[in-house]
């Protein structure tokens, strides 16, 4: 609790975009509109496009035990820069890190003939340095006499366990993520972009494709932190609608 800011709110509103090259290569794209305003003190709210990521899928194995029974494994590449100017040295209303990031994913996941399906993912992201609007900054116990700040990496994993049939799916995940470095938030003071940023969550997802409109569904998901490291401890609600465009018929 702090009450020079009291409770911060993040809203985001974000393009998410995903094309199938073939049976097992995906391209993905996605670009959000962050705003970020606190509930106490005298600080601004921040808005903005935030960064662009784009990322191929490639599903690289898959074993079928009978019809409709299968594991797959697929892996991913992203990269994500920043597309627009925002400052990042205004945590925890800055509305990025504006680090340029490159990671690699690998998912595994099983379905069941039923329907039912579990999965577990994880990957490894490297983020690139960023620079600030001042000649000097104090973190982790020491003071740099430079405007450019290591950004440590970070890795996370997630499992999920859930339902998918007839255009409806339920899905329940944990969620963890571990920065592999940086410093933490010092009394009196505010977060700063390198800080070291650890948190679990629980998440619960629904999916439902609606059958008066053909191809759309619409998107549901709440998740709490469970706990965190220089993260505070927030509740999460989404709400989307996704559209599935076919261009080939089979």
């Amino acid at each position: 609790e702090n009450g020079n800011i009291g409770t911060i709110t993040s809203t985001s509103l974000t393009w998410f975009g995903n094309y199938g090259i073939t049976d097992k290569v995906n391209v993905i794209a996605m670009l959000p509109y962050v705003w970020t305003k606190a509930s106490a003190g005298t600080l601004r709210p921040m808005e903005g496009v935030q960064d662009l990521t784009l990322a191929v899928k490639y599903n690289f194995f898959t074993t079928k035990f009978d019809s409709s029974s299968a594991f797959k494994a697929f892996g991913a590449v992203s990269y994500a820069a920043p597309m627009s100017n925002y400052s990042v040295d205004f945590y925890p209303l800055s509305i990025g890190s504006h680090s340029h990031r490159v990671a690699g994913r690998l998912t595994l996941n099983y379905t069941n003939k039923l329907g039912w399906y579990v999965n577990g993912s994880g990957a490894y992201t490297v983020r690139g340095n960023i620079t600030l609007d001042r000649p000097s900054y104090y973190t982790d116990g020491q003071i740099h006499l430079t405007n450019e700040v290591f950004m440590p990496n970070v890795f996370d994993y997630s499992f999920s366990a859930g339902y998918i049939r007839n255009g409806l799916q339920v899905q329940l995940s944990y969620l963890q993520q571990n920065t592999l470095g940086g410093g933490d938030i010092r009394r009196q003071d505010m977060p700063f972009v390198s800080n070291k940023m650890n948190f679990s969550k629980a998440e619960v997802l629904v999916m439902y494709y609606l059958p008066m409109i053909n191809n759309l569904a619409v998107r549901g998901s709440y998740n709490y932190t469970l706990s965190g490291r220089n993260v505070g401890q927030s509740t999460t609600w989404l709400a989307g609608l996704l559209y599935t465009f076919h261009f080939f018929k089979k």
